[in-house]
């Protein structure tokens, strides 16, 4: 076999270890074969001739980069590497799980009337309780319907829909929390001088 024979294969086997290194970590051992390989490729192809020693230089200066890049590219596919590699957490993966976020969470899907004009935000009304909510983009009309799509953070994402408001529960009137306060009877605080 002659000396440019054995530089091509060495210069292969230098690359493909390369390769490899980066699927299969082993601590640098790879990378120190790789590099002695490519190195013996390079002698070789200078002891056959000056013109091919500066080929597999050249080779050898722009292929190991382009085949680390390449490789870094397709590594996070690999099996190994998406177990070694993590997800990157969302938003919402970072923040703290506090009971008004929970709270918040409950309300998605549910449906309420803005209270004023939403340019993009404004109050809403959800099941007699008045939240400051964000409109997913369009504007909503005072005492339009708006489902709760999404919670961002604290707040509240709505859309207009055409849904029905749920039904309420009757109120007794007979319950003295229902009654309006000027209809109980009570006397006025008397004023302090």
């Amino acid at each position: 076999m002659s000396l440019l024979a054995w530089a091509v294969a060495l210069m292969a086997l230098g690359l493909v270890i390369v390769v490899v290194e980066m699927f299969l970590p082993s601590g640098g051992v790879l990378a120190v074969i790789s590099a002695a390989s490519i190195v013996a490729s390079i002698v070789m192809a200078f002891k056959h001739s000056s013109e091919a020693g500066l080929g597999f230089m050249t080779l050898a200066v722009l292929g190991t980069p382009l085949l680390l890049v390449l490789g870094f590219k397709f590594w996070p596919r690999t099996p190994l590497g998406r177990r070694i590699l993590l997800d990157v957490p969302t938003g919402d993966d970072v923040l703290p799980d506090v009971e008004l976020r929970r709270q918040l969470k409950e309300l998605v899907g549910r449906i309420g009337t803005a209270k004023t004009l939403m340019l993009p935000s404004g109050p809403v009304v959800i099941g007699n309780v008045t939240y400051d909510a964000l409109s997913e983009g369009t504007a909503v009309q005072a005492g339009e319907r708006v489902k709760v799509v999404e919670i961002r953070g604290t707040r509240i994402v709505v859309r207009p829909t055409d849904e029905d408001l749920p039904q309420q529960a009757t109120l007794d009137p007979n319950d003295p929390l229902n009654i309006p306060i000027d209809k109980l009877g009570l006397e006025p605080f008397e004023r302090l001088t």
